[in-house]
């Protein structure tokens, strides 16, 4: 587990990140130290996976697109597929699962064609089919949560995420792609970025807290990667809940203690579930713990369901909604690098 240090930065700012020019200095009069030491812990979490960026975490509506996707992938050719997959630039996660739909992964873009058109380039690239599951409604969507426990603990009141979040306007697009892609470790970052954008510091700044007060921004602070930090079981939980009744389910579990992650999703052939939460664990037991808590609290004890637990990370990184995708990518130079 992190030293101390190390925990407060990353459990304490998740959320709250000081939006002022010289951040690292009101972090370090909160913690006693200097922003100098600040910035070079916070270097350490980075180079050592704990610490994915610091940065935002924008609502399901913010703009662009993105897709969570499954494929039946043969044992003998899994490592192969996850490696062509993870390879995608769009790609930000990608997980083997316990379940004969063994590769999941989510497919992020600028739009909903060019997300598609990268599935369509993967099926082609893998020989593959994949089913899309697309995103109707989130109840929580947020990791930013307590890292001291077993599980994670219930959310705050007002962490439910608003239903309409404000899409990032069109002028605002490239600030919003430097937020996906993290905070600059120095001592004025936001200046960076005003430098980058060719506008003042303080409009950057004031452009980040207005995106948090609409909900456009779920967050912004560190954004961690919680199997460094011991979190090393999750499971999804997907139930089969009559659409009348899926909404106040899912409300519910948004609720639940070592609920993470909770949404509706569209139905596929032969996947007739529309109901996902996630629950990340220090360990296996402490995740079944929760969910066997949850699920009758829930009234989803008689709903059919399935848990389908993570085996192996095969990617983590941040979303690429606002960012352009590298041109020179194609699916068939991807197939040679994996299979080489």
């Amino acid at each position: 587990m992190a030293d101390d240090l190390s925990l407060a930065l990353l459990n304490d700012w998740q959320h709250h990140f000081p939006l002022q020019r010289d951040p690292f200095a009101r972090i370090g009069a909160a913690l006693a130290v200097s922003p100098a030491r600040v910035i070079d812990a916070y270097c350490g979490l980075r180079a050592s996976g704990a610490l994915s960026r610091i940065g935002g975490v924008f609502a399901a509506g913010a703009g662009g697109a993105a897709l969570l996707s499954a494929m039946a992938v043969p044992a003998d050719r899994l490592e192969a597929v996850a490696a062509i997959v993870s390879a995608h630039p769009g790609v930000n996660h990608n997980y083997e699962r316990e379940h004969d739909l063994n590769l999941w992964f989510v497919m992020t873009g600028r739009d909903a064609a060019a997300v598609e058109h990268a599935m369509q380039g993967l099926e082609a690239a893998t020989g593959l089919p994949a089913l899309r599951l697309r995103m109707r409604r989130a109840y929580r969507i947020d990791l930013g949560f307590d890292l001291r426990g077993a599980v994670a603990p219930a959310p705050r009141a007002s962490a439910a995420p608003r239903l309409h979040a404000p899409e990032v306007a069109e002028a605002d697009r490239a600030l919003a792609a430097l937020v996906e892609a993290g905070l600059p470790l120095v001592e004025r970052p936001f200046d960076a970025w005003a430098d980058a954008l060719a506008t003042p510091p303080d409009a950057v700044i004031a452009t980040l807290g207005r995106w948090l007060e609409v909900g456009t921004l779920r967050r912004f602070g560190a954004v961690v990667r919680h199997h460094e930090l011991g979190f090393a079981a999750n499971a999804m939980t997907v139930f089969d809940v009559p659409d009348d009744q899926v909404d106040a389910c899912g409300a519910a579990l948004a609720g639940e203690p070592g609920v993470t992650l909770a949404y509706r999703r569209e139905r596929a052939s032969g996947w007739p579930f529309n109901l996902y939460c996630m629950v990340h664990g220090r360990d296996r037991g402490s995740v079944v713990q929760a969910l066997d808590a949850a699920i009758p609290r829930c009234g989803l004890a008689e709903r059919p369901r399935t848990v389908l637990f993570s085996r192996r990370r095969f990617k983590q990184v941040g979303a690429r909604r606002f960012r352009e995708l590298p041109v020179a990518w194609s699916p068939a130079q991807e197939v040679c690098d994996a299979l080489v």
